[in-house]
């Protein structure tokens, strides 16, 4: 349901706005949270540029997308 949304917004809103890149980083977040890190990463990656583009780098959305993708990355280091 999550890759549909994303695909719908792309379509509709286009790749960088701000609704299209909140549905990356809802992707980002459940791959995070099934351990797929890899996918999770890019993901988290590209909504957290786009957000910090779109919205600055106060904006809660972009500060939520920073934490959890900072997070994503302590996780990774921690098992290498």
């Amino acid at each position: 349901m999550n890759r549909r949304a994303l695909e719908g917004r792309e379509k509709a809103l286009g790749k960088d706005h701000p609704d299209t890149l909140t549905s990356v980083y809802c992707l980002a977040h459940l791959f995070h949270t099934t351990r797929r890190h890899t996918e999770a990463a890019e993901l988290y990656q590209r909504a957290y540029d786009g957000h910090l583009r779109s919205l600055g780098p106060q904006h809660p959305r972009t500060i939520a997308c920073g934490k959890h993708f900072s997070a994503l990355q302590r996780e990774a280091n921690q098992t290498d």
